[in-house]
């Protein structure tokens, strides 16, 4: 069970607290500093990529693709001038005594462009190309989001319902049979004792030194046979099993007396009934951990479910779905990023869910 915060704890003071100077006379020393300038950098390592991304999820489609690094959203203004949408510019034109003035591009850019005032489209001038500002509006691009979602505009491709209702199912149903099967076998080799015990536990161990690409031909021949090729379940089932969740649930019900065990045996109680009603309960924070890196590991889950769905583009994933917005000529990166950053919601919204049980987790696996 999560340990309870002792009595006059407080979060601001736990997060401000200081190590004070070296003469015990308080305040801020240089231990201090060092620890909140590299706490700090991590923050800001670990987090500016993740507000770029939802920052420049708002950008339009033409800002992004001309790499403009500016933090805010911007879309240069048009105008339908002949039929056509022309893009719009500010020129500081000489005859209206150095006043700026919208204008449009005629032809080609050169050294001396002929442009047209927007009031005046039938006057042709020559104006400086370094002389022509782009004339733009803060905008939210909305549509980067709304497009996707409801499958319109030049986003009709990307059924986003299906490949959400895949993507859910599969992170769900893979995340309870990992702590299932994982949660027994951690229970087998903590609590039971026979012979070759550490020795399965070795080779279970062993296996995280096996890189998962060199055994992705083996995987696929052998959902080939199980008739799993194209289904969904072929993406759960081989990753059911996993020996970081096996090592990390070992480590923590070695934790539990195994005086409840034997109580429980002499009520008559069933292995499974001792398994199912007191080690689960009491593993819950190992349980909490492992269930947000099930979540992260699935959800995030790229190679694979390639591999076992590319020939059903309905049974694809929400990462799998990502690619359709890549032509072989362009990219449309502003669907890319807010796809992007709505994938992200689903597992910060399990973290922050599990939290509370994630460090008492970590703090107390492998402690007995």
């Amino acid at each position: 069970m999560a340990a309870a915060a002792p009595a006059g704890f407080s979060l601001a003071r736990f997060l401000t607290r200081t190590a004070g100077r070296r003469d015990g006379s308080g305040g801020i020393g240089i231990t201090d500093l060092l620890a909140y300038g590299y706490l700090a950098l991590g923050v800001l390592v670990i987090l500016l990529p993740v507000l770029w991304t939802v920052v420049s999820s708002f950008k339009p489609r033409e800002q992004i693709e001309v790499f403009d690094t500016r933090v805010l959203p911007y879309q240069q203004l048009t105008e339908q001038i002949g039929g056509r949408s022309r893009p719009l510019y500010r020129w500081d034109d000489p005859a209206t005594d150095g006043g700026a003035v919208l204008v449009f591009k005629r032809g080609p850019t050169r050294a001396m462009t002929e442009v047209s005032r927007v009031d005046r489209p039938d006057q042709v001038l020559r104006a400086p190309r370094a002389a022509l500002i782009p004339a733009e509006r803060m905008r939210l691009a909305t549509e980067n989001y709304l497009a996707p979602i409801l499958g319109s505009g030049d986003a009709r491709q990307f059924t986003f319902v299906r490949y959400l209702t895949n993507t859910v199912f599969v992170t769900v149903v893979a995340t309870l049979i990992t702590l299932l099967i994982n949660s027994m076998a951690a229970f087998a080799l903590s609590k039971y004792r026979f012979r070759g015990q550490m020795t399965f536990t070795l080779l279970i161990i062993a296996t995280l030194l096996i890189p998962s690409t060199i055994i992705l031909v083996s995987l696929f021949f052998v959902v080939w046979s199980l008739g799993m090729f194209g289904s969904l379940w072929g993406v759960i089932i081989p990753a059911a099993a996993t020996p970081t969740g096996v090592f990390l649930l070992r480590q923590y019900m070695l934790t539990i007396p195994d005086e409840l065990l034997e109580a429980a045996r002499m009520d008559a109680a069933s292995e499974w009934k001792i398994y199912w009603r007191i080690v689960l309960p009491l593993s819950l924070p190992a349980l909490s951990v492992l269930a947000i890196l099930s979540v992260i590991w699935r959800w995030n889950d790229f190679l694979w479910p390639l591999i076992v769905l590319v020939s059903d583009p309905r049974k694809h994933t929400l990462q799998i779905g990502l690619t359709s917005f890549t032509g072989e000529f362009n990219t449309a990166h502003n669907f890319i990023l807010a796809m992007t950053v709505v994938s992200l919601l689903p597992v910060t919204l399990v973290f922050v869910w599990l939290q509370r049980f994630i460090t008492t987790g970590i703090a107390t696996t492998g402690l007995k």
